[in-house]
Protein backbone atom coordinates (compact mmCIF):
# COMPACT_ATOMS: atom_id res chain seq x y z
CA UNK A 1 0.00 0.00 0.00
CA UNK A 2 2.74 2.01 0.56
CA UNK A 3 4.04 2.17 -3.00
CA UNK A 4 0.79 2.81 -4.11
CA UNK A 5 0.04 6.20 -2.03
CA UNK A 6 3.80 6.96 -2.90
CA UNK A 7 3.16 6.75 -6.68
CA UNK A 8 -0.26 8.55 -6.68
CA UNK A 9 1.88 11.85 -4.70
CA UNK A 10 4.85 11.38 -7.35
CA UNK A 11 2.40 11.35 -10.08
CA UNK A 12 0.26 14.27 -8.63
CA UNK A 13 2.80 16.33 -7.80
CA UNK A 14 4.31 15.66 -11.58
CA UNK A 15 1.02 16.64 -13.17
CA UNK A 16 0.72 13.00 -14.56
CA UNK A 17 -2.87 13.26 -13.21
CA UNK A 18 -5.23 12.34 -10.33
CA UNK A 19 -3.96 11.59 -7.26
CA UNK A 20 -4.38 8.27 -6.96
CA UNK A 21 -2.01 4.95 -7.16
CA UNK A 22 -2.15 1.49 -8.01
CA UNK A 23 0.02 -2.01 -7.64
CA UNK A 24 -0.93 -5.62 -8.52
CA UNK A 25 1.37 -7.98 -6.27
CA UNK A 26 2.02 -11.95 -6.89
CA UNK A 27 3.30 -13.95 -4.44
CA UNK A 28 4.47 -10.71 -1.94
CA UNK A 29 5.81 -8.96 -5.29
CA UNK A 30 5.10 -5.88 -7.01
CA UNK A 31 4.30 -7.15 -10.58
CA UNK A 32 3.14 -4.12 -12.13
CA UNK A 33 2.30 -0.55 -10.88
CA UNK A 34 -0.73 2.12 -11.70
CA UNK A 35 -1.16 5.61 -11.40
CA UNK A 36 -4.14 7.87 -12.65
CA UNK A 37 -2.97 9.16 -16.18
CA UNK A 38 -6.72 10.56 -17.28
CA UNK A 39 -5.82 14.24 -18.15
CA UNK A 40 -1.88 13.31 -19.52
CA UNK A 41 -2.88 10.93 -21.86
CA UNK A 42 -6.72 12.60 -22.32
CA UNK A 43 -8.25 8.98 -21.48
CA UNK A 44 -11.31 8.86 -19.08
CA UNK A 45 -10.48 5.30 -18.78
CA UNK A 46 -6.94 5.66 -17.26
CA UNK A 47 -7.63 5.38 -13.82
CA UNK A 48 -4.94 4.07 -11.50
CA UNK A 49 -6.86 0.37 -10.96
CA UNK A 50 -6.92 0.13 -14.82
CA UNK A 51 -3.50 1.09 -15.83
CA UNK A 52 -2.03 -1.02 -13.30
CA UNK A 53 -4.23 -4.29 -14.37
CA UNK A 54 -3.42 -3.52 -18.01
CA UNK A 55 0.18 -4.02 -17.26
CA UNK A 56 0.17 -6.73 -15.32
CA UNK A 57 -1.76 -8.72 -18.32
CA UNK A 58 0.66 -7.61 -20.40
CA UNK A 59 3.73 -8.93 -18.44
CA UNK A 60 2.10 -12.14 -17.09
CA UNK A 61 1.10 -12.82 -20.66
CA UNK A 62 -2.99 -13.25 -19.54
CA UNK A 63 -6.24 -12.00 -19.08
CA UNK A 64 -7.04 -13.37 -15.61
CA UNK A 65 -5.21 -11.95 -12.71
CA UNK A 66 -5.70 -15.04 -10.36
CA UNK A 67 -3.94 -15.46 -7.70
CA UNK A 68 -3.08 -11.86 -7.77
CA UNK A 69 -3.89 -8.83 -5.31
CA UNK A 70 -4.22 -5.08 -5.67
CA UNK A 71 -3.41 -2.65 -3.80
CA UNK A 72 -5.17 1.03 -4.53
CA UNK A 73 -4.50 3.92 -2.49
CA UNK A 74 -8.36 4.74 -3.13
CA UNK A 75 -11.78 3.37 -2.97
CA UNK A 76 -12.35 1.83 -6.38
CA UNK A 77 -14.55 3.71 -8.70
CA UNK A 78 -17.45 1.80 -10.47
CA UNK A 79 -15.35 1.65 -13.30
CA UNK A 80 -12.15 0.10 -11.94
CA UNK A 81 -14.24 -2.51 -9.69
CA UNK A 82 -15.98 -3.80 -12.79
CA UNK A 83 -12.63 -4.33 -14.59
CA UNK A 84 -11.29 -5.87 -11.01
CA UNK A 85 -13.86 -7.97 -11.51
CA UNK A 86 -12.96 -9.28 -14.90
CA UNK A 87 -9.56 -9.36 -14.38
CA UNK A 88 -10.20 -11.90 -11.49
CA UNK A 89 -8.21 -10.51 -8.84
CA UNK A 90 -8.08 -12.58 -5.42
CA UNK A 91 -8.18 -9.63 -2.99
CA UNK A 92 -8.49 -5.88 -3.38
CA UNK A 93 -6.82 -3.24 -0.62
CA UNK A 94 -7.62 0.62 -0.51
CA UNK A 95 -6.57 3.49 1.69
CA UNK A 96 -8.81 6.79 0.74
CA UNK A 97 -12.19 6.01 0.72
CA UNK A 98 -14.87 7.26 -1.77
CA UNK A 99 -16.24 9.45 0.59
CA UNK A 100 -12.66 10.91 0.77
CA UNK A 101 -12.31 11.37 -2.59
CA UNK A 102 -15.79 13.59 -2.59
CA UNK A 103 -14.72 16.26 -0.43
CA UNK A 104 -11.56 16.66 -2.41
CA UNK A 105 -13.73 16.95 -5.61
CA UNK A 106 -13.83 13.52 -6.83
CA UNK A 107 -17.87 12.37 -6.68
CA UNK A 108 -18.52 8.61 -8.26
CA UNK A 109 -21.15 8.56 -5.89
CA UNK A 110 -23.09 9.22 -8.69
CA UNK A 111 -22.47 6.52 -10.98
CA UNK A 112 -23.59 4.10 -8.23
CA UNK A 113 -26.95 6.05 -7.83
CA UNK A 114 -27.15 5.42 -12.02
CA UNK A 115 -26.54 2.64 -11.95
CA UNK A 116 -29.18 1.80 -9.51
CA UNK A 117 -31.78 3.43 -11.77
CA UNK A 118 -33.70 1.27 -14.62
CA UNK A 119 -32.30 2.36 -17.66
CA UNK A 120 -34.92 4.97 -18.66
CA UNK A 121 -34.73 6.85 -15.73
CA UNK A 122 -30.68 7.25 -16.30
CA UNK A 123 -28.97 11.13 -17.13
CA UNK A 124 -27.43 9.40 -19.87
CA UNK A 125 -30.63 8.39 -22.35
CA UNK A 126 -29.78 4.60 -23.13
CA UNK A 127 -32.07 2.86 -25.99
CA UNK A 128 -31.70 -0.73 -27.50
CA UNK A 129 -31.36 -0.77 -31.40
CA UNK A 130 -30.79 -3.82 -33.86
CA UNK A 131 -31.13 -6.64 -31.32
CA UNK A 132 -31.83 -9.15 -34.07
CA UNK A 133 -28.65 -8.77 -35.81
CA UNK A 134 -26.83 -8.67 -33.18
CA UNK A 135 -28.07 -12.18 -31.32
CA UNK A 136 -26.78 -13.40 -34.90
CA UNK A 137 -23.40 -12.97 -33.70
CA UNK A 138 -24.29 -14.21 -30.06
CA UNK A 139 -25.26 -17.35 -31.91
CA UNK A 140 -22.25 -17.72 -34.18
CA UNK A 141 -19.86 -17.01 -30.68
CA UNK A 142 -21.80 -19.93 -29.10
CA UNK A 143 -21.71 -22.24 -31.98
CA UNK A 144 -17.54 -21.47 -32.61
CA UNK A 145 -14.91 -24.09 -31.48
CA UNK A 146 -11.89 -22.47 -31.51
CA UNK A 147 -12.91 -19.71 -28.92
CA UNK A 148 -10.86 -18.57 -26.04
CA UNK A 149 -13.74 -18.79 -23.00
CA UNK A 150 -13.40 -15.82 -20.81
Amino acid sequence: MAEAIKLSLEMMRANKGGPFGAVVVKNGVIIAKGFNKVTSTNDPTAHAEVVAIRKACQKLKTFQLTGCELYTSCEPCPMCLGAIYWARLDKVYYANTEEDAARVGFDDHFIYQELERPLDRRRLPIKQMMREEALQVFKEWEEKTDKVQY
